[in-house]
């Protein structure tokens, strides 16, 4: 997970994922088109596609490492970051990094057929088939100048992210936490079926059989594999559900099989989804849990993730168990819907909290039904620990204590499913009848974004590109670096609800004065807003600028 704020809103590489969801193939809004690289009605504004051109060419000549990007970087280049401070010969998996670009290039094929956006996306595809373990997994990052310097990086930055425990020990083996697996996975599925490249081909049958070997007979996954590996934390190997672990890695499957027709991908599938049944806790506590034990028993992850149940997790499974609905029509997978709504009713802060941050707490006690709440004391990785109660005050700032969860949404989803036949539950299943023809053409483009939005915000985008052929945008996060191991002795100072420690704590954190710099996550938005133009075939020719300022 990533910084949440207090209000409960995502932030950061979280809000960006909430907007890659849409791209699942369950998501009913996700933008398609047949076919054709423009609307047959008009010819495509000319200056979008020269800003669309000036801008990919700046990321693609100036920010990537050979093919692969991190987050954000200085005008300069003399910081830059993935989810941590990154060296210059790494690249990040995790979105918005590298898969993240590889999706946005072959989308902006998609929508102008310039094979200038394919050879880009064919540069990303290097870059993660160069970065791919044995395994047939990625890690969160690539460092192209090799092992010793990823494991110095980790026992250096990585080691003092007070709460970025992830990072905090080398690991070689796989990563399925913040979809890096799957996304990277997706993209290479992609690229293949654009054009049947069988270059592309043992790249994406490694990750299959990576995804396919890390199952449990039980149906989930753990978060990292092959498990067990030297540096992985214990609960890395525990049924995850935490950050989608089980959900991606069953969307990756389906779109595998929905365009490979691959039979053998069948029974997997139907396994993930049964594991959700399984692993819902009985009443009156019929929740869920982020992750668990291979028996199981709900588990704590990071000592800021304790056992308990999770009200926001439970939200998402019950989402998860209408589309398994819809995409198998088999009314099993709505059975326990009722009982966790209930549950979830039954955890609503007081009243008299008066909560503006959240309908419900996080993390609620097994057995006694009450609110945990997790606070740190301390002020680095080193003298600094965290640990729960019942007390809601003084909460993680990085770590929201609270939920907005909208309960009745989901009875609404889950009376409107039951509401249908089997026959009208499955019409637009892959799973029934294939229907590769409804692979996502479009994987970056958010569903809210619709054309008149687009058109209101163009100017805007259009005028914004710098004369070096970037978005300038405000790097709202930043980072000590790194100057040495944290002291035994706490430093003065209250960090119990701050994003950083003292300045030992190389975890990033909200910049008070954010500095304008280079952001792929911006780039995606940006040409996001240029491509829904085009694809919505927009007439109107906004006046060209000076020749000399192209």
């Amino acid at each position: 997970m990533l910084p949440v704020d207090e209000s409960g809103a995502v932030q950061g590489r979280e809000g960006y994922q909430v907007m890659q969801r849409c791209t699942s193939a369950f998501a009913a809004l996700v933008l398609l088109i047949s076919s054709g690289a423009y609307p047959a009605q008009t010819a495509p504004n000319a200056r979008v596609l020269q800003t669309m051109k000036r801008a990919t060419q700046f990321m693609v000549h100036k920010v990537s490492r050979s093919g692969g990007y991190v987050w954000s970087y200085l005008p300069d280049f003399s910081r830059r970051w993935g989810e941590m401070e990154a060296r210059p010969s790494m690249i990040w998996i995790q979105a918005p990094g590298t898969s993240s670009m590889g999706h946005l290039f072959l989308d902006a094929y998609h929508a102008t057929g310039d094979a200038y956006y394919y050879a880009a996306a064919e540069a990303v595809a290097a870059a993660l088939v160069r970065g791919q373990l044995p395994s047939g997994g990625w890690n969160y990052m690539v460092d192209f100048a090799g092992a010793e310097s990823l494991r110095e990086w980790y026992g250096t930055i990585g080691r003092n992210g007070w709460r970025l425990e992830e990072f905090q020990h080398y690991s070689d083996n796989g990563t399925f936490d913040d979809q890096v697996t799957s996304e990277a996975a997706k993209f290479l599925l992609r690229l293949y079926v654009e054009k049947h490249d069988g270059r592309y081909k043992p790249a994406l049958d490694k990750a299959i059989a990576f995804v396919l070997a890390s199952q449990y007979q039980v149906g989930g996954w753990p978060q990292r594999y092959p498990t067990g590996a030297a540096g992985s934390p214990a609960y890395s190997a525990y049924l995850t559900f935490n950050d989608e672990v089980t959900a991606e890695n069953i969307d990756f499957l389906v779109l595998c099989y929905q365009v490979l027709g691959d039979e053998r991908l069948l029974a997997p599938i139907k396994r993930g989804m049964e594991f959700f049944r399984a692993s819902q806790q009985a009443p009156p506590q019929a929740g869920w849990a982020l992750q668990y034990t291979l028996d199981l028993e709900p588990a704590g992850a990071r000592t800021y993730e304790p056992q308990a149940l999770v009200t926001d997790q439970t939200a998402r499974n019950i989402g998860h168990l209408i589309r398994f609905h819809r995409l198998t029509g088999e009314p099993r997978f709505l059975e326990g819907i009722p009982a966790a709504l209930t549950w979830l009713e039954s955890t609503r802060t007081p009243p008299e909290w008066n909560m503006r941050k959240g309908t419900h707490p996080t993390f609620v006690e097994l057995g006694t039904n009450k609110a945990l709440f997790v606070h740190r004391t301390g002020s680095n990785v080193v003298n600094g620990r965290y640990y729960a109660d019942y007390d809601h005050q003084a909460t993680l700032a990085h770590y929201s204590a609270f939920r907005p969860i909208d309960v009745a949404a989901l009875q609404a989803s889950y009376e409107a499913a039951r509401a249908l036949s089997p026959a009208e539950a499955v019409k637009d299943s892959p799973l029934q009848a294939r229907q590769a023809s409804g692979f996502p053409r479009y994987f970056t483009a958010p569903a809210t974004l619709a054309a008149a939005d687009a058109q209101s915000r163009l100017q805007d985008v259009l005028a914004s590109l710098n004369a070096e052929g970037y978005w300038p945008a405000p790097l709202a996060y930043t980072s000590h670096p790194y100057r040495g191991e944290g002291a035994r002795t706490v430093a003065p100072g209250d960090f119990r609800s701050t994003y950083v420690g003292d300045e030992s704590d190389t975890s990033p954190f909200p910049d008070p004065a954010p500095r304008l710099g280079i952001s792929t996550a911006a780039y995606i938005e940006n040409m996001n807003v240029l491509m829904a133009v085009i694809r919505a075939g927009d007439a109107s020719s906004p006046p060209a600028p000076p020749a000399a300022g192209q």
